[in-house]
C-alpha cells in the first residue's frame, strides 16, 4: 500500500491511497487549481479512482467534490447534488483489493475516520476529532501507517487572535486533537508493525510542524519507545508527501 497526501489542514485536505489496481481518494478539499497541479506532478489520472471517501461535510474536505461527480462516493452524511453511499460507524466494505472500515469521530458535524486494510498492511486515517473513543482504539492499534491529527498546541492557540468561541470550539470534545493528546494516543496504539506516522491537519496559526513532531518524539521517549524506529513527518497545508511501501 502506498499513499500521497496532497493537502492537510484547515484550507484543504486530500489523500490518494493505492494498492495493486485499487485507488481510493480520501476527501477532496482545497482549490481545483491546486488539486489539478498535484495530479499533474504525480502524473495521476483521478478519473481512474475507484472511490472517494469523505470524512465529513466541511468545505475544506469536500470543496472539489464536483470533480468526482461520476465516482462512487462514501460519507457519513448526504451532500447536496451528489449521489453518496451513507456509511455508519464500524461498517465495512471493499474497494477492489482495499478493505475499508469506518470509525466514529467526535466533531461538530457527523464525522468518520477510516482504516484501510490491503494485503497484510493497515493504514489509519484520522483527522477532525476532539477525542478518540475508548472503543475505537482497538481498531487502530498496530497499524503500518498512521495519518493522524495533531492540530494545535493549546498555548499557541490561546495566543492567536481568533475569537474566544472559535478557540473553545477547537479545544472541546467536538473539535480537534491537540499535540499532547495526539501524541499520547499514538504512544498507546502504535506497535511492532508500525513503520510511518504522518501528523496531519496542523494549524497554521496555533501550531508549528516542528512543535508537533517534538511533542510526539518527547511523548514516545517518555513511554520508552524509540522514535527512530519510525518514519515521522508533519504534513504541510500545501505539500505533496509520498508515503507507504514504494
Amino acid at each position: 500500500m502506498k499513499f500521497a497526501l496532497l493537502a492537510s489542514g484547515s484550507r484543504g485536505n486530500c489523500c490518494i491511497i493505492k494498492h495493486q489496481d485499487a485507488q481510493i481518494l480520501i476527501d477532496c478539499g482545497t482549490t481545483r487549481k491546486y488539486l489539478h497541479s498535484c495530479f499533474a506532478k504525480l502524473q495521476y489520472d483521478y478519473h481512474q479512482a475507484d472511490a472517494l471517501l469523505v470524512t465529513h461535510n466541511h468545505s475544506d474536505h469536500i470543496s472539489q467534490i464536483k470533480l468526482f461527480q461520476d465516482h462512487k462516493k462514501y460519507g457519513p452524511e448526504a451532500i447536496e447534488e451528489q449521489e453518496i453511499q451513507i456509511v455508519s460507524p464500524y461498517e465495512e466494505f471493499d474497494v477492489g483489493s482495499i478493505h475499508v472500515q469506518v470509525l466514529p469521530m467526535s466533531h461538530d458535524v457527523s464525522c468518520v475516520g477510516y482504516v484501510l486494510h490491503a494485503g497484510d498492511e493497515k493504514l489509519v486515517y484520522i483527522t477532525d476529532t476532539g477525542y478518540i473513543k475508548a472503543e475505537v482504539k482497538p481498531y487502530i492499534e498496530n497499524a503500518d501507517y498512521y495519518i493522524f491529527e495533531s492540530n494545535h498546541d493549546i498555548e499557541l492557540l490561546m495566543q492567536t487572535n481568533r475569537p474566544v468561541y472559535v478557540k473553545q470550539r477547537i479545544i472541546n470534545d467536538c473539535g480537534h486533537l491537540c499535540n499532547d493528546e495526539s501524541a499520547t494516543i499514538l504512544a498507546q496504539i502504535i506497535g511492532d508493525k508500525t513503520k510511518e506516522i504522518v501528523l496531519a491537519h496542523i494549524s497554521q496559526e496555533g501550531n508549528t510542524r516542528a512543535l508537533a513532531l517534538e511533542t510526539l518524539q518527547a511523548c514516545l521517549q517518555a513511554h520508552g519507545i524509540d522514535s527512530s524506529r519510525f518514519k515521522l513527518h508533519a504534513a504541510g497545508q500545501f505539500e505533496i508527501y509520498l508515503g507507504g511501501k514504494r
